[in-house]
């Protein structure tokens, strides 16, 4: 299927989630991540920067895989593919936009926090999701109890999840991959320390299944 998730999830264990405020962080941001082996980048359309980042990120890191996430709406859905987002990314999911989202070109990664959310979109056709707010909606202990009734289903954790914490969701059968900011602190992108984030990706990177 054309808006299957699966090949995103496949690309990297850990996705860093970014929230850009300044555009012209965003190249050096991206080429730190890919360059400690993050290649999976979401932003987050929750800034008036996060289309343009978006726009930089794709034509001026040709490595990065950058996705659009806080897909809330039609809206949303086209700007993000003007922006050239390679994937989308939604915090939950009504029937309405779980019905634009079906019909993407590219991967989707719907969002979901209940048993009866995750078996709808399953019913859409979708079998990669994100769950969240991760921690809070059940965390590891929810995600191990659907491996058994939604077999076919592969989720994105993401929520609270932290260096220590991501290796208890990566170790489950069900989950491709997690979705968390602490790759990306907000003192160091502040302050410009790229090393430190291509650090913290490198760490990241090898939290393999």
């Amino acid at each position: 299927m054309r808006h299957d998730g699966r090949p995103i999830l496949a690309r990297s264990p850990v996705i860093p989630v970014l929230t850009i405020h300044d555009v012209a962080s965003a190249v050096p941001l991206a080429r730190a991540l890919v360059a400690g082996g993050l290649p999976v980048i979401e932003v987050t359309l929750r800034t008036e920067q996060a289309l343009a980042a978006i726009k930089a990120i794709v034509h001026d890191v040709p490595d990065a895989i950058v996705g659009a996430g806080t897909i809330l709406n039609p809206a949303d859905i086209a700007h993000a593919l003007a922006a050239g987002s390679r994937f989308l990314v939604s915090p939950g999911t009504p029937p309405d936009l779980a019905r634009d989202l079906s019909e993407v070109a590219i991967p989707v990664l719907p969002g979901c926090a209940t048993v009866t959310e995750a078996m709808q979109l399953a019913a859409r056709g979708f079998t990669a999701l994100k769950f969240f707010p991760a921690e809070a909606s059940g965390g590891i202990a929810f995600l191990k109890s659907l491996s058994g009734p939604l077999p076919n289903l592969l989720f994105c954790p993401t929520g609270g999840i932290d260096l220590a914490k991501a290796p208890g969701y990566l170790a489950l059968p069900n989950v491709g991959a997690v979705g968390g900011s602490w790759v990306v602190p907000d003192d160091a992108l502040k302050a410009g320390d790229f090393a430190r984030i291509e650090t913290l990706a490198r760490e990241a990177a090898l939290l393999r299944h």
